[in-house]
């Protein structure tokens, strides 16, 4: 079963409708209670300048042909950042293949892309691929995150590990944080494939789990990847504070490198050089 995207569509500017508060946009206040939070739907037709029988069939999902100037004007009504914004776009389009690998194909890591993995030994590096599987990485990565190789490749997969390994919880310092990040990575992702049913599959196994990802998912953030940090409280040598870049690959965007960063000196760097060290002492017994 692959994403409705009609539902996830008007579940989605339900979410946005529902974070605006009509006294801070200078909307009246003709008393009584509201029965749902955020804007009502007249109201943000009137914000975006169209009329409310046309919202009404965009939030409906009734027709996915609507034109640019009326999602740029509810996308400007709903206060839509930039990713919330192309999100919104690929719901309400018709759907075209992105460029790259197609969905149901699996994606492959070029052999140059794995050598330069092995040749940071002192960064963490791994490369994402859909639905936030794991693709490749070096030795450093599985030292801080899991040993990735020993895991069934079909277990290789962030949002699984975040939500259904014990040892997640205690690895990253704000669990919360990191589990809403995965989440809402997976669900930009996710709109970008819509007709895939891997990904289906994947929500619903982590939505059967426990309440936790379905409370996150319900929620409809948005995140990509690009730039961050992440405090991890490591069981070996305790805690470091580590930034990460991300790089898109041009060939297939669906895949990213991340990388680690620490501050030079930092009480981060020594924790990390330790771990470095560590592991190949350990690799070579």
């Amino acid at each position: 079963m692959a994403l409705d995207r009609r539902a996830e569509l008007g579940e989605f500017l339900r979410s946005r409708r529902a974070r605006l508060k009509p006294e801070e946009l200078g909307l009246p206040d003709y008393g009584g209670r509201r029965r749902v939070p955020g804007l009502r739907r007249e109201e943000l037709a009137r914000l975006a300048g169209v009329s409310v029988d046309h919202y009404v069939r965009l939030e409906q999902g009734r027709t996915l042909h609507f034109s640019e100037a009326v999602l740029d004007a509810v996308a400007r009504a709903l206060q839509l950042d930039e990713v919330e914004r192309g999100h919104l776009y690929r719901l309400a389009r018709p759907y075209t293949e992105p460029a790259g690998a197609p969905a149901h194909e699996p994606q492959q890591v070029r052999p140059g892309l794995r050598r330069l993995l092995e040749s940071t030994p002192d960064v963490p590096v791994y490369i994402v691929g859909r639905y936030t599987n794991v693709l490749a990485w070096n030795d450093l990565a599985a030292a801080l995150i899991t040993d990735f190789g020993a895991l069934p490749p079909e277990e290789r997969n962030f949002a699984r590990l975040v939500f259904l390994d014990e040892g997640m919880r205690e690895l990253y310092a704000d669990w919360r944080a990191k589990a809403a990040d995965i989440v809402g990575y997976l669900r930009l992702d996710i709109g970008r494939h819509p007709g895939d049913p891997a990904a289906a599959a994947l929500v619903e196994e982590l939505s059967a789990a426990g309440p936790e990802f379905r409370e996150i998912w319900a929620e409809h953030g948005l995140k990509d990847k690009t730039y961050g940090r992440y405090v991890y409280r490591h069981p070996a040598v305790g805690a470091l504070d580590l930034g990460f870049e991300t790089l898109r690959l041009p060939d297939d965007p669906d895949q990213a490198l991340i990388a680690h960063t620490v501050e030079q000196g930092s009480p981060s760097h020594a924790a990390l050089r330790l771990l470095a060290t560590t592991h190949r002492s350990a690799s070579v017994h």
